[in-house]
């Protein structure tokens, strides 16, 4: 089965958001870091997926004209087997990278980036509607504190959590890092 990692806006425009929560970038750099050396190490091809906006103006910090969509500060450097840009939440629409990924064969998708339940979670449920085997790495995605409607804190773990619970086994395999790596290979 071939394999690609998609890591999805990994980027410093969420740095310049008011919701950023910069403790939570350690931890998620580590585990996606190794996602990355251990995908490069064995050949996966990595792709690379940032968000833009289309309000391409200088303070807008998810326009190319702000300097931000640019790889999150820490982040291992790769060379991507090829990059794109997305304007929806879904990585797969409107960019080329459908195109991409069944030019070169690929049937199984590794997914990892910003945000949990946001754009990884929307991406994998798009690729399993549209036939890939995906799995699900959430120890390599990152999300932020939210608030409930009543205005009381949704914690990132308790988002994680659900996002996971939701995911599993119906739209992705949710895996650690090694987990991923060790199936690529299958």
């Amino acid at each position: 089965m071939n394999t690609a990692l998609i890591l999805i806006d990994v980027q410093q425009s969420f740095r310049h958001r008011p919701y950023f929560q910069p403790e939570a970038v350690p931890p998620f750099l580590a585990r996606t870091n190794a996602l990355i050396d251990g995908c490069a190490s064995r050949g996966i091809p990595i792709v690379r997926v940032y968000h833009v906006d289309a309000a391409d103006e200088p303070g807008n910090p998810f326009a190319i004209a702000s300097g931000h969509v640019r790889p999150l500060d820490g982040l291992a450097e790769f060379e991507p087997a090829a990059q794109f840009h997305k304007t929806r939440h879904s990585a797969l629409v409107a960019n080329g990278l459908p195109v991409w990924l069944h030019q070169h064969g690929i049937n199984r998708l590794i997914v990892a980036g910003i945000r949990t339940e946001q754009c990884c979670e929307t991406t994998t449920r798009h690729a399993s509607d549209e036939g890939y085997e995906v799995d699900y790495v959430a120890e390599a995605t990152l999300t932020f504190d939210m608030r409930h409607l009543d205005g009381s804190l949704l914690p990132r773990s308790d988002i994680v959590a659900r996002t996971t619970a939701v995911l599993k086994d119906r739209f992705a395999t949710i895996c650690s890092v090694e987990q991923a790596l060790e199936r690529a290979h299958r």
